[in-house]
């Protein structure tokens, strides 16, 4: 391999990592505001109100989100095809169990079952709230002349079919991260042996807590009201 094609391989590497730190930034910060709905339902609307209604938040780190989860879905569609593209063919006749773990080997299934989750949460929240804000022009959310934030998440977690896709989307989201945190540490150039055995304990516990949480509140809101 040429030494560019080399260079431009780990550049590409190095952009995938970045965008998911960002990403992985984003799913923290969402899930510590979606947890307020479960312990202060008032905080979670204030919350929810300033992040849907600051123009910082609204016209550029919105953009921002949108393309970073465009570029890592594309980017990792681009980089597995690459290399699968560049085994040896006996490669496949190899076991791959051998070389490598299920999460590392299809890290594009997990992250396409989470792209395809991320449709319908769209779906559920982000399109509705275009259209309320967008299209009707309405910027107090309120109705009925209280914040309708809380009681929009509380309906959605009514059906059990939806809360049954939504945790079965996060045990796709686990097993992306518990292969993908450590990724983007050592293709970021973070690869040490003092530090990187910390930093898996860290992305295990990272890819558990966060999905795990994201259950909890689904389930929550679901048990709440039967």
């Amino acid at each position: 391999m040429s030494k560019g094609l080399s260079s431009s391989s780990v550049g590409r590497k190095i952009l995938m990592a970045l965008s998911g730190f960002f990403l992985m930034f984003f799913l923290m910060q969402h899930f510590l505001i979606n947890l307020f709905s479960v312990i202060n339902a008032d905080l979670f609307n204030e919350v929810s109100h300033f992040m849907g209604t600051n123009g910082l938040v609204q016209f550029v780190l919105q953009p921002i989100l949108l393309f970073g989860v465009l570029f890592h879905l594309g980017m990792g569609i681009y980089l597995d095809f690459k290399n699968k593209a560049a085994r040896p063919v006996k490669y496949a006749m190899d076991k791959p169990s051998g070389n490598s773990n299920w999460m590392s080997r299809n890290m594009i299934i997990t992250g396409i079952m989470v792209m395809l989750f991320l449709g319908l949460h769209f779906y559920d929240f982000w399109f509705p709230e275009i259209k309320i804000k967008f299209i009707i022009g309405d910027w107090t959310g309120q109705h009925n002349g209280e914040y309708r934030y809380s009681q929009e998440l509380h309906d959605k977690f009514q059906d059990l079919t939806r809360v049954i896709i939504y945790c079965i989307s996060f045990v796709f989201l686990s097993l992306h991260l518990l292969h993908g945190f450590q990724s983007a540490f050592q293709s970021a150039g973070f690869n040490h042996n003092k530090y990187t055995p910390t930093i898996k304990k860290l992305g295990d516990l990272y890819a558990i807590i966060i999905p795990a949480g994201f259950v909890f509140i689904a389930l929550f809101h679901y048990f709440n009201q039967l």
